[in-house]
């Protein structure tokens, strides 16, 4: 009978982990693929705002969600909790597709076109998740570079209190150590999206800065053995880390096209995530093959800074290939900016913005 209850309860958290789990990568990716869609030469300060939403719920769901279980218990909490996420059914509702011109261009790959040896099955199923992606070498040196950032990036998120905790600060000075994270975290989204689309930098540089910035100071979060120090290196860290995640977003369109944002971001999503799954084990094995966390940081930090190198790899990435017209990666200079325009067939395509030579001025809409 214990067993049974045991296993009741566990079948009781996996039925309801995996559905929330589909879930949420139901809403995530579509969402992030719409805002690139939307914007062009203001798309990664979009992207930012988009992602500050993950550090106000940092501060009011912790609280709040203590609050609905001592109210109502985990029973009554889950259910207001669901209730808050059905709301995502209206703000679904309110983001219109666009078809841009892109989408209209961008055909099936040769080798899965009608006349191959795949059949139509196969065929379909190729072009709905974009499979060829996985031939193309940008998109890949991409998806291993997002990998390694995984890997190391939410450490802290796991240990960061505990590490506090053990080198003499108290639970309350350790739990504002991770609210001063998330301040941090951010600004660093803010001032990153303000920062890249005024376009001094390629996005591949600016991604690149932020990651060797955010593997350096995970190095340097053992080393903080005074509580302000460790405070510097802890809101440097979340600085640093909030500032990449609008950048990494902003670049995928530019190495696939945005006429294959969607099957892109999926991949990268689901590849991505083995970076994720392994990060957090490997730091904690090493935490007790070592006895403190000292290498768990280093080897996170060093995750990152390998990631950083890796993003040279990327086409355009070198001066020296800035003049070969290699398509992957963005240039330097504003993208042309474009607005939706209804054709009153139920499609919305993108054309170029008032003051782009040779096209008359649109009669609605604004850039973005």
């Amino acid at each position: 009978m214990r067993h049974q209850k045991r296993c009741g309860r566990g079948c009781d958290h996996s039925t309801s982990s995996y559905p929330a789990g589909f879930g949420w990568a139901l809403v995530f990716t579509p969402s992030v693929a719409a805002v690139s869609r939307y914007f062009s030469r203001r798309r990664t300060l979009a992207m930012g705002l988009a992602f500050t939403g993950v550090g106000i719920s940092s501060f009011i769901f912790s609280p709040l969600f203590q609050y609905l279980l001592d109210e109502y218990t985990w029973r009554g909490a889950l259910l207001i909790i669901a209730a808050m996420m059905l709301n995502l059914l209206a703000c679904g509702a309110l983001i219109r597709p666009l078809t841009l011109k892109e989408d209209l261009a961008t055909g099936p790959e040769p080798e899965v076109a009608a006349g191959s040896r795949c059949p139509a099955s196969c065929r379909l199923l190729l072009n709905l998740l974009d499979l060829p992606l996985l031939r193309h070498l940008p998109f890949l040196t991409f998806v291993l570079v997002i990998t390694l950032i995984n890997a190391g990036y939410f450490v802290p998120y796991f240990h960061l209190v505990a590490h506090a905790r053990t080198i003499g600060f108290d639970q309350y000075q350790a739990a504002f150590l991770m609210s001063a994270t998330a301040i941090a975290d951010l600004a660093g989204r803010l001032v990153s999206g303000w920062f890249a689309d005024r376009r001094r930098l390629r996005l591949v540089h600016v991604l690149a800065l932020w990651t060797s910035l955010t593997g350096l100071s995970l190095v340097l979060i053992p080393f903080g053995r005074q509580y302000a120090v460790l405070m510097l290196i802890g809101v440097a860290y979340g600085f640093f880390s909030g500032a990449l995640t609008p950048v990494v977003f902003s670049l995928l369109p530019d190495i696939v096209g945005i006429g294959r944002i969607y099957g892109a971001l999926g991949l990268l999503q689901m590849l991505e995530s083995v970076g994720g799954l392994l990060g957090a084990p490997i730091s904690g094995w090493l935490r007790d093959a070592t006895g403190n966390y000292t290498a768990s940081f280093v080897v996170a930090g060093g995750f990152l800074l390998v990631a950083s190198l890796v993003l040279f790899g990327l086409p355009s990435a070198l001066p020296c290939a800035a003049g070969s017209g290699g398509a992957g990666v963005d240039q330097s200079a504003p993208e042309d900016e474009y607005e939706p325009v209804d054709t009153g067939n139920g499609l919305v395509v993108e054309r170029p913005s008032p003051g782009q030579p040779g096209n008359a001025a649109p009669t609605s809409g604004q850039d973005v």
